[in-house]
């Protein structure tokens, strides 16, 4: 009797492990088995690829069929493997070549009738093929993410006795054509925007130097709508944060949107595990689909303290690992950070007539629903006041998107020669070796943070606020003015926690 080896990749995190798959035919009663640490979708294959081969006018082996998934030690799920069994028993049956498949990988999920279906992370295993150049089989409903990926030699079909023509040389496939969209969908403008020029100023800050942003005050005073528009002044992504996102939305099973920079938005409700990912199997989080782009959250104190508090430390490395019993998945989770929240439980600054209801231990307690230490990681605090109805109703366009991403662009290009990355990523002694503060200034800082009780980490975060400043002004070095306006974004103390 017969054996065949082929390959394909398990989805791990954002990688794909190369999995062995073997397939031996054996006499004795007729019966399938699968080894190789199998969870119950894969070992339900051995129905799903019976009913495919006959539908599909194969013979089913009347033998002992053995499938080996290897490594044995790594976990597989799913329906991604049906299609590399279903080949490696016609391989070892001899229903088609053993050459066709000998340089290629293979996944894909079957149905009972031999169609293919699309399975979750093709594009990081398309990377992985390219890498190790092989050619990949994979089902035509996965043809569009592999058109992003250049340089990848892919066939796609749509059913099982269409892939098995191709491999027997009968009715040859086209690879797949790498394919970019370049029609991306138009982004919320600034334009929109009335009145809030502090606010609007913070926004141009935060996306020339990629920090995070709280904005606070009453309801209805635009702090989500600001917050939707700062996507539309980022500049775009480069091929490799691109290639970054499609493969993260691929993983998810989401739709996969080239170019765009993600804007994530979850509800209130959302537990730690949703925010960070995890699970048995580890599955990406928000914050690992903002990758690359903007995570919002909106109503900031509705959500549990413990939620927020494990955004601690990706915000601080842009990964998240997360650790189970058998193996750790590291995720990329670098994104901004835009927040909104109401001062006070019922939406109005404590000074507000309206606010008068709650007394300060009140007060004191919706604004301990944040810890200090997530609060540090914030740079920039501004509020949203009320708009005056006459601003409201007037019809004179505020300044465009693409004008301000055009002073962002100009700012990110100065911070990419001077140091290769964003402010927002310069380390303490980074910043030391810049030494774009003069003394004068410098020791504005050192007395200014005394006086108002500052910690390590927030005066190095005002200094590079500062430096953004700096940037988007296009001056050498850190002036009086810009240390001013960053501890002027900073207002601690009209949230009532400076």
């Amino acid at each position: 009797m017969g054996l065949a080896t082929l390959r394909t990749r398990a989805v791990i995190g954002v990688e794909a492990p190369l999995i062995q798959v073997e397939v031996h035919l054996a006499g004795g009663l007729p019966n399938m088995t699968i080894v190789g640490m199998a969870e119950t979708a894969v070992k339900e294959s051995r129905d799903r690829v019976r009913s495919a081969l006959i539908n599909s006018q194969f013979e089913f082996p009347a033998s002992r069929i053995t499938v080996n998934l290897a490594p044995a030690d790594l976990p597989k799920g799913g329906g991604r493997y049906d299609l590399a069994i279903a080949l490696g028993i016609l391989v070892a049956s001899g229903q088609i070549p053993a050459e066709s498949i000998r340089a290629t990988e293979v996944m894909g999920e079957l149905s009972l009738s031999g169609e293919l279906r699309p399975v979750h992370g093709a594009l990081p295993a398309a990377m992985a093929a390219r890498e190790a150049g092989h050619e990949l089989l994979l089902p035509a409903a996965n043809a569009e993410e592999l058109a992003l990926l250049p340089d990848c030699t892919a066939i796609a079909a749509d059913h099982l006795l269409t892939l098995c023509g191709h491999l027997r040389g009968q009715a040859p496939l086209s690879p797949v054509v790498c394919a970019r969209p370049d029609n991306p969908q138009p982004l919320p403008d600034m334009a929109d925007i009335r009145g809030q020029p502090q606010a609007r100023r913070a926004l141009e800050v935060a996306a020339a130097g990629g920090h995070n942003l709280l904005f606070f005050g009453p309801p209805g005073t635009g702090k989500t709508l600001l917050a939707s528009r700062l996507p539309g002044i980022l500049p775009g992504l480069t091929d490799a944060q691109a290639l970054e996102v499609a493969a993260i939305q691929s993983i998810s099973g989401q739709p996969v949107r080239w170019g765009e920079r993600p804007f994530r938005s979850p509800h209130h409700t959302c537990s730690g595990v949703a925010l960070v990912g995890g699970g048995s199997v580890p599955r990406p989080g928000e914050i690992t689909l903002a990758h690359n782009g903007v995570l919002f959250l909106d109503e900031l104190t509705e959500f549990q303290r413990a939620t927020l508090d494990v955004l601690r430390e990706p915000l601080e490395s842009g990964e998240i690992h997360i650790a189970r019993a058998a193996r750790q998945t590291r995720f990329p989770a670098r994104f901004q950070l835009v927040a909104a929240m109401n001062p006070t439980p019922g939406g109005y600054h404590a000074s507000d007539p309206r606010s008068q209801q709650y007394s300060p231990e009140q007060l004191r307690r919706y604004l301990n629903r944040l810890s200090g230490p997530f609060l540090d990681r914030l740079d920039l605090y501004v509020e949203v006041p009320a708009v005056p109805p006459e601003v409201l109703q007037t019809r004179r366009q505020s300044e465009a998107s693409a004008t301000i991403r055009q002073r962002v662009q100009a700012a990110w290009d100065r911070q990419q020669a001077r140091q290769g990355c964003q402010n927002r990523d310069l380390g303490s002694a980074q910043l030391g070796e810049l030494d774009m503060t003069a003394p004068a200034e410098r020791q504005l800082l050192i007395e200014l943070s005394e006086r108002l009780g500052l910690s390590a980490r927030a005066q190095h975060r005002i200094e590079r606020v500062a430096l953004t400043l700096a940037d988007l002004a296009g001056t050498p070095t850190i002036e009086r003015a810009h240390i001013m306006e960053a501890l002027n974004l900073r207002q601690l103390d009209r949230l009532g926690i400076g």
